[in-house]
């Protein structure tokens, strides 16, 4: 109870007086507005035009055209960081979010769990009396509760958001998405053939959610935390959203940023003295190593357009037509939901914030990639493979990423991209809109403010105070300020004064206009933290960090490097972390259960994520199936693992037992039987693999046998990807293969069920046994359950 029971209690209730206060729901104030946070990912500072960029986003230009664009927003330079610092009001590393959940190290400063005391925004409006919706990315979850058996404290449900809709980790493809709805997970409502898309999915989600209530409570607010992938790699898009922008990039990212520049100055975003960086900023593999010779990464390398052939020039202005297509889609759904807003009377008193997670991406290399998974497992991408697939960039056969001259060409014109504390990773776009508090109209701000800032911009906004405790834990303080005082005062002095950043190896501080920030490349390895240069500029004048002061203002360097390491001890930032993508993904981590060497799973079951699953990387493994087969025809899967980009399946066709392994998505290692599939009850279907070496260190070789009972019926030589199927999603499932596919080769239609007879359990063996002894062992076993 919030309030004492102010009535009277009597032996007699006709002698007594009830007084409800203690027990109602909580209600906000008359009038409060509704609050929208409108999450957009790795869309960078310019691409939308509405910053100078070179994609039309008339629904977003909708929201500005009704509120202010900040030219001077920051976040944290990566995707899980920031969203904790946007629903928090705290720093990340405050929040446990060094870096995304999956890179969890288990230190304060990186758990991928924001501990209770930082209460998010949803817990706060829904004990004033908000309802609380999120549809989308939530990635604020680390990976051991990713799963139906786990603790959904980190799930939104379990951080104050009454419903939501969407996916737990980093990523997901948009054609087939791992889906969760409320507490459960759900399969899609349809299959990319039919016009599903996650954008519209979403999006029909939250008018849904929004409807629901309204129809009971009409003057109740809520909050929605929306969240679309977009633009996020995979760039999924419908073929006519891209075919849209067919030939607006064969200029090349590099006469891009001019264009866009020229745009920005006029439109005021930055100065009219501001200068483009070069493309190479901090160094290229040619001119620069680490302390102990370590290479300079070649993901950070970009290729000088003029130095591309016509094929890559094609490839490459493709690449971004995808992307600008997948943008321009997401726009669209955003407009559906300000339509959904004014149909039902409620858009002029809803506060709508706007803003990207981090810059534009990197990820995609020199060269762009067909699947970012190669990125994620460390191997480079092949240019003439990635041209043979040309014409399905951005449909389901694609897991794409363009590659990293657009990704500074949409950060213009800032030097870098996601993951670096130069301006090219933190400084995004921020919209604030609410027609009905705020008298500006299509205005500029260029305050200094941070992601932290927009929780009590909210609260000061809506006239509420958060609480000193939420479900029975005590707050710590918020270390942002409100940017309420700026939305209608454009002359008006901000308010924020220090921003710290920290964000794998590299590091940065601001202060008072003046910038510090470190050369050190992210995922690097190079360690040697002491060691790294330090550059100075004075951001006030100089927005694209071109003009290195630290010789001049030696000084001024050192106080604003005092600065970052007392900042940095207040804000747990330690240790730092600056291993390669692969390492860093690969780091064990907690399970909900202990790694075992035998794993059990049955038909008819939610998807096992693959954090919690059996893992078969760099090891031998047997994989067996306990069936039933009444007679010819049999044919589905078995056992599927990860999708087309990466993951093994175990299946009937054809009568014949059937495996494949998709190696990263670059090729198929397929091995069939020779003979027909047994009859009977309590049969074995299996196949194992023995591990005979590595080649390259990390990627086991080995071979494939199939077997029918003890007998072997077929074999190949194989060898198994070093790192994940997926960042996230795409888990191991029995009696069928859900989402994306892992080959193209089943009979049948999704989902691919296992029909024409019954398994009872699949059996997956890491202990390393000859597979004979591990036959008989479970076949006793299976005899006995």
């Amino acid at each position: 109870m919030t309030e004492p029971f102010a009535g009277k209690i009597e032996m007699d209730i006709r002698d007594s007086e009830p007084d409800w206060t203690p027990f109602e729901p909580p209600k906000a104030p008359e009038g409060s507005p509704n609050v929208i946070y409108i999450t957009l990912d790795d869309v960078g500072f310019s691409a939308l035009s509405g910053y100078g960029g070179p994609i039309a986003t008339p629904n977003i230009d909708r929201i500005a055209d009704d509120g202010v664009r900040y030219t001077q927003f920051h976040t944290t330079a990566l995707c899980s960081p920031t969203r904790s610092c946007l629903l928090t009001g705290r720093n990340h590393t405050r929040n446990s979010m060094a870096c995304i959940t999956e890179a969890a190290v288990g230190f304060p400063t990186a758990s991928g769990t924001i501990p209770p005391e930082n209460g998010m925004l949803s817990e706060i409006l829904g004990e004033l009396g908000w309802n609380t919706y999120m549809v989308g990315k939530w990635h604020l979850c680390p990976t051991d509760e990713m799963n139906l058996a786990s603790t959904r404290r980190n799930w939104p449900s379990g951080r104050g958001f009454e419903r939501w809709y969407g996916f737990l980790g980093a990523e997901t493809s948009q054609w087939y998405p791992e889906l969760v709805y409320d507490n459960h997970a759900v399969d899609q409502p349809s299959l990319p053939e039919d016009g599903y898309h996650f954008s519209v999915d979403i999006t029909d989600k939250a008018i849904e959610f929004v409807r629901d209530a309204k129809a009971v409570a009409p003057e109740k607010p809520f909050f929605l935390y929306y969240s679309p992938g977009a633009c996020h790699a995979p760039h999924h898009a419908p073929k006519e959203w891209i075919d849209k922008f067919k030939g607006q990039f064969d200029m090349g990212y590099e006469e891009m940023r001019e264009q866009t520049l020229a745009r920005q100055k006029e439109m005021g975003i930055v100065p009219e003295d501001t200068v483009l960086p070069p493309i190479n900023p901090i160094g290229t593999s040619e001119t620069r190593q680490g302390p102990d010779g370590q290479p300079f990464s070649p993901v950070d390398v970009t290729r000088p357009w003029d130095s591309l052939s016509p094929e890559e020039q094609q490839l490459f202005a493709r690449m971004a037509e995808v992307y600008a297509g997948f943008l321009a889609h997401a726009d669209h759904q955003i407009g559906r939901l300000l339509d959904f807003l004014e149909f039902i009377g409620e858009r002029d008193n809803t506060l709508i914030m706007l803003v990207s997670d981090n810059g534009a991406s990197g990820e995609g290399g020199p060269d762009g990639s067909v699947n970012e998974m190669m990125f994620m497992n460390g191997i480079p991408d092949d240019i003439d493979a990635n041209l043979a697939m040309i014409d399905e960039l951005g449909g389901p056969k694609t897991y794409n990423h363009y590659p990293n001259g657009w990704a500074m060409a949409f950060n213009t014109p800032f030097k870098m991209w996601k993951r670096y504390e130069f301006e090219g990773g933190t400084a995004d776009p921020c919209i604030v809109s609410w027609p009905a508090g705020m008298e500006a109209r299509g205005e500029l701000r260029t305050q200094y403010h941070h992601a932290i800032d927009l929780v009590p911009t909210v609260l000061d906004a809506l006239g509420v105070t958060a609480p000193s405790s939420i479900k029975g834990t005590t707050q710590s303080h918020f270390d942002g300020v409100s940017m309420r005082y700026s939305f209608d005062d454009e002359s008006a002095a901000g308010e924020r004064t220090t921003q710290f950043y920290s964000m794998l190896g590299s590091r940065g501080i601001w202060h008072d206009g003046w910038k510090a920030v470190t050369t050190h490349p992210t995922i690097s390895g190079w360690g040697n933290f002491n060691d790294d240069e330090w550059e100075l500029y004075h951001t006030d004048v100089d927005r694209s960090e071109v003009n290195n002061l630290a010789d001049e203002h030696p000084d001024k360097l050192r106080e604003l490097i005092g600065i970052w390491f007392a900042e940095a001890g207040a804000n747990q930032a330690f240790p730092l972390d600056d291993r390669s993508a692969l390492e860093i993904l690969t780091t064990p981590r907690p399970q909900l259960t202990p790694p075992r060497d035998r794993y059990v799973y049955f038909p008819d079951c939610a998807e096992v994520p693959e954090s919690q699953a059996v893992s078969i990387r760099n090891r031998s493994f047997a994989m067996a199936a306990l069936v039933d087969i009444p007679g010819p025809g049999a044919e589905g899967v078995l056992c599927a693992q990860g999708s087309r980009f990466g993951g093994h399946s175990l299946y009937v066709k054809d009568n014949r037992l059937h495996y494949v392994n998709s190696f990263v998505g670059m090729f198929e290692q397929k091995i069939a039987s020779t003979v027909d599939l047994p009859t009977g009850t309590n049969l074995i279907l299996s196949a194992a693999f023995e591990k005979t070496g590595e080649d390259p260190p990390g990627v086991a070789s080995g071979t494939l046998s199939l077997f029918h009972g003890d007998e072997k019926v077929g074999e190949g030589d194989i060898k198994l990807q070093p790192g994940n199927y997926m960042i996230a999603g795409e888990g191991l499932c029995v009696g069928r293969d859900s989402g994306h596919p892992v080959t193209d080769d089943y009979s049948g239609s999704s989902p691919w069920k296992f029909t024409g007879g019954t398994i009872h359990r699949v059996a997956v063996d890491v202990s390393g046994e000859p597979y004979l002894d591990l036959e008989r062992e479970a076949e006793a076993r299976f005899s006995h359950q």
